[in-house]
């Protein structure tokens, strides 16, 4: 379960003061996705890095799984992003001299998993988005979807708890978009993870559970 609750994040004091968001509340239970959608500029990385733990609120709180982002200190926050939230960006973020396998083996190397355990899970997961076959190639050998999908492979390598998304298909085509956008639905449901996704892609907003519509610094359920 992630809960946002009355959460503020401002930019500058005074009458030049940006406020990116005015008393964020939802909660999203395991096992679902959520749409993030707004303009340029709503607020929605901002609320992304807030409940990744990239960023610290002004006010309020945002508790994963039961524990309370605020009450950890530096280490422990350190701990949560790498073992329980995995990150997925626009950018996608593969080292290019590394291998598709080994980049989505990098979380496990730096948690010390074992060789095996580390090689099965890589195989899980490059299966599991559709790269049984391609464990071998570099980032520059492959498409953008597929560079995309070992991206997700690589955020669902420590079996985290939430999944955080920032405009995942902001530099792929429709088609294939959509075709990340309905894996990430099928990755939820399969690793039964709380997963919030940001995008501006009206055309994906029909694949999540719920769409929560960021305004002028306050959300709302969208359409």
């Amino acid at each position: 379960m992630l809960r946002v609750t009355d959460v503020h994040k401002s930019y500058g004091r005074g009458p030049g003061a940006v406020h990116a968001l005015r008393g964020v509340s939802f909660e999203v239970p395991r096992g679902e996705l959520v749409a993030l959608k707004g303009r340029s500029g709503s607020g929605k990385t901002t609320l992304l890095n807030i409940v990744g733990g990239l960023d610290e609120p002004d006010d309020g709180t945002v508790t994963v799984e039961g524990q309370r982002l605020r009450d950890l200190g530096e280490d422990e926050l350190l701990a949560l992003r790498r073992e329980r939230i995995g990150f997925v960006f626009q950018s996608f973020g593969l080292i290019p001299i590394l291998t598709a396998a080994e980049n989505v083996g990098v979380p496990l190397r730096l948690r010390g998993a074992d060789p095996r355990e580390r090689r099965e899970r890589v195989e899980l997961l490059l299966a599991l988005v559709g790269l049984a076959e391609h464990g071998a190639q570099r980032p520059g050998e492959l498409s953008g979807g597929q560079r995309q999908r070992v991206a997700i492979a690589r955020a669902l390598a420590n079996s985290p708890d939430i999944l955080i998304a920032d405009e995942p298909t902001g530099q792929l085509d429709a088609e294939t978009g959509h075709s990340v956008m309905e894996l990430l639905r099928a990755v939820v449901r399969s690793e039964r993870i709380t997963a919030l996704v940001a995008t501006h892609d009206t055309n994906l907003l029909d694949l999540a559970d719920r769409v929560l519509e960021l305004r002028d610094g306050e959300i709302s359920e969208g359409s």
